[in-house]
């Protein structure tokens, strides 16, 4: 057992190790918007917006990694989930608390003053989510995000609750699931490092802390002393859902810190654990904690293969004028 979790772990740092920007799949480049707009900055007017909202509220890097994540895993980065209606991807249960609408909005408008049609509002997802990410962990965090994609016309709330991980999935069931997105297991392990600014609320930890698998005790897989902090943020008869930081270590902050606590067994989602865990994704977990593989470079790589995930370009989909409304 332990010669197949360190040749596991050989296999994933390897693979790590030999990744590069992915290549420019569906048309999409980076530039695309450059000499489009009139004279204006397609990318700075979005980063101008980022950092705005950055100032004041800090928790705009969680609401969009999160919204960027739930948008492109449904029906590709479409920004279907941007669509408002009944049925619509907004309205499925895994989407009832994402939140960062309104800045999406807030930069359509103003790109739409100055360069009508032009703008996709998928592409203003990527953009702004890049930017919170590197507002919340500084320049070493800047990548280049590839543009050029378009608008979906079709948002149903039955696609989101069938395509949208769970939090408790075993290793090899969350590899499965960004596999059929076509991310490898390591991407996988990458984009849930943007858990290290993320929450839950302790309805999702409940059963880990005080009924696990119905056994009445703890989860074992837990350090002992993080379940006792855990219980005082979560009393077992509370009839208030508390917030629960995913990174207990720096919540504030995108760095590897996430990974540090998945190797002291403090993962907050049973799925966070479980990678720590699994043969297949512990070496790579343990090389991001101690930083002998780079978080900042690998996560914006990541990154960009998540955002070109049957990606629309050329004359498929469309340019909404509003995010919210499919254009007729």
């Amino acid at each position: 057992m332990a010669a197949t979790s360190g040749f596991a772990a050989v296999l994933a740092i390897a693979s790590l190790l030999c990744l590069t920007v992915a290549p420019v799949r569906g048309a999409l480049q980076v530039g695309f918007y450059k000499g489009k707009c009139n004279r204006t900055d397609v990318e700075a007017t979005v980063k101008s917006i980022v950092a705005a909202r950055f100032a004041r509220d800090r928790t705009i890097v969680p609401a969009l990694l999160r919204l960027h994540f739930h948008d492109c895993f449904v029906r590709g980065c479409d920004a279907s989930i941007l669509i408002d209606g009944s049925g619509t991807e907004k309205t499925a249960p895994p989407n009832l608390s994402v939140r960062g609408y309104d800045l999406i909005d807030q930069a359509k408008t103003k790109l739409e003053s100055t360069c009508p049609g032009v703008v996709s509002c998928a592409d203003i997802i990527a953009i702004a989510t890049r930017d919170a990410v590197v507002q919340g962990g500084g320049t070493q965090y800047t990548y280049a995000v590839q543009t050029g994609r378009r608008d979906g016309n079709i948002s149903l709330a039955s696609d989101a609750s069938r395509n949208l991980p769970g939090a408790s999935l075993s290793a090899s069931q969350a590899i499965a699931a960004f596999k059929a997105k076509g991310l490898s297991a390591s991407d996988m392990v990458l984009l849930l490092g943007g858990h290290t600014v993320g929450i839950t609320h302790c309805s999702f930890i409940l059963n880990r802390l005080y009924n696990y698998n119905g056994t009445g005790k703890q989860d074992p897989d837990m350090d002992p002393a993080f379940v006792a902090m855990l219980k005082s943020r979560c009393p077992q008869t509370s009839v208030v859902d508390n917030p629960v930081f995913l990174d207990n270590g720096t919540p504030s902050t995108v760095d590897n810190s996430y990974y540090r606590q998945l190797v002291a067994r403090r993962g907050v989602l049973k799925v966070d654990q479980n990678i720590a865990m699994d043969a297949a994704t512990n070496g790579t977990v343990k090389s991001l904690a101690s930083g002998s593989l780079s978080f900042p470079s690998l996560f914006g790589n990541a990154m960009v293969r998540m955002g070109s995930i049957q990606v629309l370009t050329g004359t498929q989909g469309q340019i909404r004028k509003s995010c919210r409304v499919v254009k007729k």
